[in-house]
């Protein structure tokens, strides 16, 4: 079964950090390209960052400077250091994967046709 579980989120005052976690199952990580999207309500999913198979990285120029994302093979996991929030970045947070020919598995609202494997999602609240 695959599975995609996110983990971390919460609510923080404006300048705090919150570290969100993915722990993936059920298709082979290691293979497969890994990103954070996040939905703020009444808006459509947004592409935060992305890091590939080999390690290379991209961030939204909302995030830049601001966001960390890197992955853990060994632990299956995938990883989102968030510093200096601000209250824009209010949302629910979703981890996904493209992995090439493992099917499609959708956890919440959030899931489009770039990635195959979405998580449940996790609540980002930031307060003024």
């Amino acid at each position: 079964e695959v599975q995609l579980v996110e983990s971390g989120g919460g609510s923080v005052q404006a300048g705090g950090s919150l570290k969100l976690s993915c722990t993936a199952s059920g298709f082979t990580f290691d293979d497969s390209d890994l990103a954070w999207y996040r939905q703020a309500p009444g808006h459509g999913c947004e592409l935060v960052s992305t890091i590939t198979r080999h390690g290379d990285t991209y961030y939204a120029d909302s995030v830049k400077g601001r966001f960390t994302i890197s992955r853990d093979n060994a632990k299956n996991t995938v990883y989102l250091q968030m510093n200096s929030l601000k209250p824009e970045d209010t949302a629910v947070y979703y981890c996904a994967a493209d992995a090439p020919g493992g099917g499609r598995y959708c956890g919440g609202r959030c899931c489009t046709a770039e990635y195959n494997y979405w998580g449940q999602g996790t609540q980002v609240t930031v307060s003024s």
